[in-house]
């Protein structure tokens, strides 16, 4: 099973304060195991929401672009991880493990785990044709990766 550990931003994530040299220390001891243990395919860190661009979509086919910062914080993502869990309860235990500095900490901060759906996970309405395409795609990507390694 792959999951999205999605770190929630803060204020201090949107304003652009960076993690202290010893919390950046702890994060990479951290996913320094995550790797060991085979768990960690990739894991990124985000600029905050002013070096970003929201896109909305509409019915009539619209889409219109915002520029950042958004205005709910709390709706927005610092950073992820993609991680290979046997079981979400695996997955709450590597969480439980992430370092963080209780100083700067808000009281209310919040990681979420998302499961990543599968291709078995959407339906009939996945027809084979996709499925195949599908497959295809993550193969090729596979391929571009290697290649650039």
């Amino acid at each position: 099973m792959r999951v999205m550990v999605i770190i929630k931003a803060n204020k201090d994530s949107e304003a652009g304060i960076m993690p202290s040299e010893k919390l950046l220390t702890e994060m990479g001891n951290f996913n320094e195991e995550l790797v060991k243990a085979g768990v960690m395919l990739a894991g990124e860190g985000l600029l905050p929401s002013t070096k970003g661009k929201r896109v909305s979509c509409f019915r009539d086919g619209r889409r219109i672009v915002t520029d950042g910062p958004f205005a709910e914080t709390k709706e927005l993502i610092a950073g992820f991880w993609l991680w290979k869990v046997s079981s979400l309860d695996e997955a709450v235990d590597w969480v439980k493990r992430i370092p963080f500095d209780p100083e700067t900490c808000p009281d209310d901060s919040q990681i979420e785990i998302r499961q990543v759906g599968e291709i078995e996970d959407f339906g009939e309405e996945f027809t084979p044709e996709a499925r195949a395409q599908e497959e295809r795609l993550r193969a090729e990507i596979e391929k571009q990766n290697a290649a650039k390694s």
